[in-house]
């Protein structure tokens, strides 16, 4: 995927990675850049060569390479390249969720030209002393995409992604076990799927086999989704204070997210935007709160909406991020 400007700012390559949530999170960070009026070049690593990347290297002059994770820094370090990299975590740096390698890689995030966003204020000030070039970034997404769109609702309540914790995978079964006239859905991956039944017991296995819907791995798609939803489950795997991707995709739907708590709630969200829930009996508590009370609904998903639209949108983030590279770049000379 090509995108060519005759006047445009920045020419920019960026790694679309292998990892479903890694895909996602990436789409609205190259929609960012193309609202910026960057020249956006897209290598996907999941479809493309590595002869492809070289191909497209020596054809092209790019300011920034830009990947989620460690694939921008791994690209760098296995062609021999030198341009800047601009690296977007929204995983742990120092655990295997952050790819292959992590180990090894973690070295090059201290060089002066590559650039780390990391989505958790509180693991960003812990490893800030460790990598210069590190600053705090919490999710976006692209507005354009995500947006109410008023279909008609097909799910009262959804979980997407893994039910790979005892956790998660134990408070999907509660509700479904405690709302049996609500119609449920729980969109992941195959493997996930399978990795769930293997930890249930028959009944259970009924369950949550009759609530699996699909694997979802384009940002259309997941807006469509979240719209034909009424509530969206949000239970965290990853990180100490920050939301996750979820979260602002489903606010920027206009739905209602329950989440677990996290910190940076009140610097990221200052006006009733999300509804939080800090033990399994809450959580089906504010369930049928919300479904039964339309008028507390609307008021919480339109001030979602509008937060997100003005805070929490691809062009003004990734604004932000060229800023802070280019202020750093231009320090070093």
């Amino acid at each position: 995927m090509n995108n060519y400007y005759s006047d445009y700012y920045k020419s920019v390559l960026i790694s679309l990675p292998h990892s479903i949530g890694g895909r996602l999170t990436i789409s609205s960070i190259i929609d960012g850049f193309l609202q910026n009026n960057c020249k956006v070049t897209v290598f996907d690593e999941l479809f493309q060569s590595k002869d492809d990347f070289k191909n497209i290297i020596n054809l092209n002059k790019f300011d920034y390479l830009v990947g989620y994770d460690f694939a921008g820094i791994k690209l760098k370090k296995d062609n021999n390249l030198t341009l800047p990299t601009i690296n977007y975590f929204s995983d742990e740096i120092n655990k295997p969720t952050a790819g292959e390698g992590y180990k090894e890689l973690k070295i090059h995030l201290k060089q002066h030209d590559n650039f780390v966003f990391y989505w958790d204020k509180y693991l960003c000030n812990i490893e800030k002393h460790n990598f210069p070039n590190l600053f705090y970034m919490p999710h976006f997404v692209n507005t354009e995409i995500y947006y109410p769109t008023n279909q008609p609702i097909e799910f009262d309540v959804i979980f997407t992604g893994r039910l790979d914790t005892d956790l998660r995978l134990n408070m999907w079964v509660n509700l479904l076990k405690s709302f049996p006239n609500l119609k449920f859905g729980w969109f992941a991956i195959e493997k996930h799927f399978k990795d769930a039944m293997q930890r249930l017991n028959f009944s259970e296995k009924n369950l949550v086999s009759a609530s699996y819907q699909k694997f979802i791995d384009n940002e259309p798609e997941m807006a469509k989704i979240i719209n034909s939803s009424k509530i969206v489950i949000n239970t965290h795997s990853q990180g100490i204070s920050s939301f996750n991707y979820r979260t602002f995709q489903t606010l920027a739907c206009e739905k209602l997210l329950i989440s677990d708590y996290r910190e940076e709630a009140k610097d990221l969200f200052k006006n009733n935007e999300l509804v939080f829930y800090f033990n399994q009996e809450e959580l089906k508590d504010k369930i049928n709160h919300f479904l039964a009370n339309e008028i507390d609904y609307n008021k919480i998903i339109k001030n979602a909406r509008a937060c997100i639209l003005k805070n929490h949108n691809a062009k003004k983030r990734i604004a932000e991020i060229i800023s802070i590279v280019e202020d750093n770049i231009n320090k070093g000379k």
